[in-house]
């Protein structure tokens, strides 16, 4: 059952814990550093990716990439909150420039993001950003 998600806190320690599982299914051979990434829908599901390396390294896939992915595949929505970790500690970290575009996309200016330094809206994790606007 969908909850309306602004009428509850986010929790973030469920992302968290979404994420680290993620995480544990991530394809890292190459860098040995798993990542995953889980986020909130506007419709209260909960998506999850992880990285997947590639032995030629640019065809590698962030693990935003499969949360992005999974959101689409599942029907779609808008992204509210987001939180990626990595390494065998599970810690926060931050997405890469790519990444940061690709939750621009599916969750806007006021996407909430984890970060090492605290949640931050994503208009503050990349400003500036380039959108559908741009292409008008």
């Amino acid at each position: 059952m969908s909850r309306p998600i602004d009428r509850e806190p986010i929790d973030w320690e469920a992302l968290r814990q979404a994420a680290a599982e993620a995480a544990g299914r991530a394809y890292a051979p190459y860098s040995g550093f798993a990542v995953g990434a889980s986020a909130l829908v506007d419709d209260g599901r909960v998506v999850t990716g992880c990285n997947v390396e590639n032995a030629s390294y640019g065809l590698t896939l962030c693990a935003e990439c499969g949360l992005v992915s999974a959101l689409v595949a599942s029907g779609g929505g808008k992204l509210v909150a987001f939180t990626c970790v990595g390494g065998d500690d599970r810690a926060t970290t931050m997405p890469c420039g790519r990444c940061r575009q690709l939750l621009w996309e599916h969750g806007g200016a006021s996407l909430l993001v984890e970060t090492p330094q605290g949640v931050l809206a994503m208009d503050q994790v990349l400003p500036q950003a380039f959108d559908a606007r741009e292409l008008s």
